[in-house]
């Protein structure tokens, strides 16, 4: 079989070493790529080619789970490990809708981790017993019509929005980051406060917290 290219994305220097001593000593295992954001991590992706993407939710300007999203829109059979600090139910569930296959809290890693990129690898999937009980609980207990009805949907570009704003970036430093035009950016920060019923970066800044767009230590 096959040794796995891995590539790590952490915005946190001694987290990606970390993952290096976990998974160099094992033969064939190449780590061909480290990434500081989201942002980053996508763009890598699509020139690296890895065959397994480890991904830390809480990274500045794309956090792990958009960029999970716009790395499987190009390339839909990636198999990805998510990484985090958090297993609440929310996360669980957001993780599941970016089509992650693996979620492994940094503070199992060291048991877990390499037996879940063994799993990836095999095509398999990989959730800690905890995570595996909290689905298991979202299947037997799904959201009701009323409840998804009333979540307000926001698409990548507004995500991506939120986050460069809530992370404390103004209108051109967002329109840079994205490539926009400082109206475009400037334009897409109204929409999302009418649309949000915002009235305040503050107020943006802490529905992104909530939401798990960006995250705080």
């Amino acid at each position: 079989m096959r040794k796995p290219r891995v590539l790590i994305a952490d915005d946190h220097e001694v987290a990606r070493r970390g993952i290096r001593f976990l998974l160099e000593p094992h033969p064939g295992w190449e780590i061909c790529g480290e990434a500081k954001d989201g942002r980053e991590a996508v763009e890598m992706a699509s020139a690296l080619k890895p065959d397994v993407i480890l991904l830390d939710i809480g990274m500045p300007n794309l956090n792990g789970l958009d960029a999970a999203r716009q790395i499987l829109a190009t390339s839909p059979d990636m198999p990805i490990l998510i990484l985090t600090m958090h297993d609440n139910e929310q996360v669980v569930r957001e993780v599941l809708s970016a089509g992650a296959r693996a979620f492994v809290l940094k503070s199992d890693a060291g048991r877990d981790l390499v037996t879940a990129v063994e799993a990836l690898q095999q095509q398999r999937t990989f959730f800690t017993t905890k995570v595996s009980q909290m689905v298991l609980d979202g299947y037997l207990h799904p959201e009701t019509e009323a409840e998804r009805s009333s979540r307000i949907m926001l698409t990548p570009r507004e995500r991506e929005v939120i986050q460069l704003l809530a992370e404390g970036k103004t209108s051109k430093e967002v329109a840079v980051a994205l490539r926009l035009s400082v109206k475009t950016a400037e334009t897409h920060r109204t929409n999302l406060m009418r649309k949000l019923d915002l009235h305040s970066v503050a107020d943006l800044t802490l529905y992104a917290v909530r939401k798990g767009i960006v995250q705080i230590y």
